[in-house]
């Protein structure tokens, strides 16, 4: 008989995001397994479920704020939050987990060196999912669009400051890179698992390589992720359209916005780019052959809409997994993308294209050979039936690091 284990899972957000749909997956398969299971974060929270074992760190204004505002002004992420998280911690305390589920402990919610402090003193087993590079740099959570390699050997005159998280003042690279080498290496029973092949290779070219590393990709739960009859097209008046669709839950030039924005006046009127997620002050600033929709967590909406669109297209190069790519192919829409990151992991020639280069020439002549190749929707669907919801995964090695 297998003994139960309590765990308490860490993350900015529960619900909200590709993250916070993840640990709130995974806290509903740890209860279902006969486990225990306390959520614990920092912002969002869309989950309307009140029987759901829950703490939120600190508040909006006392600690997200001012937080933030250290970060802008002294370039402070993940060293705010003092008194939030001390009041944490004496939860914690009282429930007393057998392990900790680390996964996004940036985004201006909790303090990295009080968490570890405690991490260090009660010796409890740690399982850390890193979705982004945040852990293992200076400042930033990606680096693959600026070219940087100083997270290697040390950051310094960190040439992102003014990107997430933004310091609009001070320059902490340096700091902020000893000062998590420091706390984040030498913990006894720590195990990282990170969600691609990718992020697993530049973790162990950083300060984090004395850690055991396993990939576990993230998930697709089939069965809010599959085709779905529905009137996009018709409501839109775009019946006789080839949908080209982008989904990000923020846009900017990294993630691919101005190559959208070159491909509406290159492709001709047989075609219809479909954009969700672009906040309201870029709209004005869009092709107005450009279709915008608000963001949504409605799984079935956007179900819909990526089953509407004919091609899915992802222009990121810092995808440390490509979640909207997986969402596309379980609804049996073919992809192109490109060859950053981890990108081309998810993508074969049975469901879609691999770019070689990031710019409108190249996608566009990846759009026509992909319609060339009349790639059927079983194809795609079968790609994203290898990731299946991986909680199995996580919990047999909840108990591996504990037992």
């Amino acid at each position: 008989m297998e003994i139960s284990v309590k765990v308490a899972i860490i993350n900015s957000d529960i619900g909200y995001g590709s993250t916070g749909r993840i640990v709130y997956d995974l806290y509903e398969a740890v209860m279902a397994d006969g486990e225990d299971a306390l959520l614990a974060y920092g912002r969002e929270n869309t989950i309307r479920n009140l029987a759901i074992r829950s703490v939120r760190i600190g508040d909006n204004f006392a600690h997200v704020y001012l937080h933030g505002l250290l970060t802008r002004l002294f370039d402070l992420q993940g060293f705010g939050s003092y008194y939030a998280t001390k009041k944490f911690l004496r939860k914690l305390r009282e429930y007393d987990p057998d392990l900790i589920h680390l996964h996004n402990i940036h985004g201006s919610y909790l303090n990295c060196k009080l968490l570890f402090d405690y991490i260090r003193e009660t010796k409890k087993p740690v399982i850390w999912t890193l979705h982004d590079c945040w852990p293992f740099t200076g400042h930033c959570a990606h680096y693959t669009y600026a070219r940087c390699q100083k997270w290697k050997t040390g950051c310094h005159h960190c040439i992102q400051k003014k990107v997430y998280p933004a310091s609009l003042l001070l320059d902490g690279s340096r700091f902020n890179y000893e000062r998590k080498k420091q706390l984040f290496t030498g913990i006894a029973n720590l195990t990282i698992t990170t969600v691609s092949e990718w992020l697993k290779n530049e973790v162990k070219q950083s300060f984090l390589m004395e850690y055991p590393v396993q990939v576990i990709p993230n998930s697709i739960d089939l069965e809010k992720f599959r085709p779905i009859e529905n009137n996009f097209k018709k409501i839109y008046h775009l019946e006789d359209k080839k949908i080209i669709l982008g989904v990000s839950s923020v846009w900017h030039n990294r993630k691919g916005l101005g190559l959208f924005q070159k491909l509406a006046e290159e492709l001709d009127d047989s075609y219809q780019i479909v954009l969700v997620g672009v906040a309201k002050r870029q709209r004005k600033y869009l092709s107005k052959r450009i279709l915008v929709l608000p963001r949504t967590n409605h799984t079935e909406k956007l179900a819909k809409i990526y089953t509407a669109a004919d091609i899915f297209l992802n222009a990121s190069v810092e995808e440390t997994f490509g979640l909207v790519t997986l969402e596309a192919l379980a609804c049996g829409t073919p992809v192109v993308t490109n060859r950053y990151s981890a990108n081309p992991e998810l993508i074969d020639d049975s469901c879609g294209i691999v770019a070689p280069a990031v710019n409108s020439k190249s996608y566009y002549k990846a759009i026509k050979q992909l319609e060339e190749r009349n790639i059927q929707k079983e194809n795609c669907i079968r790609k994203a039936q290898q990731y299946v919801k991986n909680d199995q995964t996580y919990l047999k090695l909840y108990h591996e690091v504990i037992f």
